[in-house]
């Protein structure tokens, strides 16, 4: 249980620092400027830094549905450990979210814009005006590498002491270049709990933060599985 919990606390972290920094101090902020993009990147990898340090030696710190099957694929977690962590990990998403929407309600100017609560998306309106089929591509590559990272880093040819670091630095870089494409996914949970409270486009959009990521978390497991991992 205490893997789960773990998971739930992970998860909640990453989204509450990460989306809160983007809609509370972000691209445009509480002042003139905000944070920035390269603010918001920051707050995701740092996040991700925090919550591997605090909890990988209790659940590997996943706090992504995305890691999770990556690791399931590659054998790495059975299959009852993985839907526990994909439920503690939605659900630590979801309020991470809920309680972000509490804290925004507090300020007067306040509305729920198409994709609030630093939901993903993409199309006319969105960060740059992408595509689908550019945020499809985006979300699949950045995820391959970012789960390729992840179980390079923490297999026997890396560096375990260093692994949380070099998955929080992936994860910045991932941000710097997604932001104006998607907002970032690479976590259908970090996408779902704005997803539910925005609604509209943010939820009718939500199956390419889901099939995405899970195409390339796959595809990742099965190159280091087979290219790397054996002897």
């Amino acid at each position: 249980m205490k893997k789960y919990v773990a998971e739930f606390i992970g998860t909640f972290s990453l989204v509450f620092f990460g989306c809160g920094s983007a809609v509370i101090a972000g691209i445009t902020g509480s002042g003139p400027s905000g944070i920035g993009l390269l603010g918001i990147a920051i707050a995701f990898g740092f996040a991700l830094v925090a919550m591997a340090y605090a909890i990988g030696g209790i659940s590997g710190c996943h706090i992504n549905p995305a890691v999770t099957i990556g690791f399931l694929t590659a054998g790495k977690i059975e299959i009852k450990d993985a839907i526990g962590y994909m439920v503690a990990q939605f659900l630590g998403a979801i309020v991470a979210s809920g309680i972000t929407y509490m804290i925004l309600l507090g300020r007067p100017d306040f509305t729920m814009g198409e994709w609030a609560l630093g939901a993903n998306g993409w199309g006319e309106g969105y960060g740059g005006g992408y595509n689908m089929v550019s945020a499809l591509i985006i979300e699949v590559v950045m995820t391959f590498l970012f789960i390729f990272v992840i179980l390079g880093t923490t297999s026997k040819f890396g560096n375990g002491m260093m692994a949380g670091l070099a998955m929080g630095v992936t994860l910045m870089l991932i941000h710097l270049v997604a932001i104006p494409v998607t907002g970032t996914s690479v976590n259908p949970a970090r996408s779902l709990g704005p997803a539910i409270f925005a609604g509209g486009k943010a939820l009718s959009q939500l199956w390419l933060f889901f099939v995405a990521p899970v195409a390339g978390a796959i595809l990742a497991a099965l190159v280091w599985k087979f290219g790397f991992e054996k002897e």
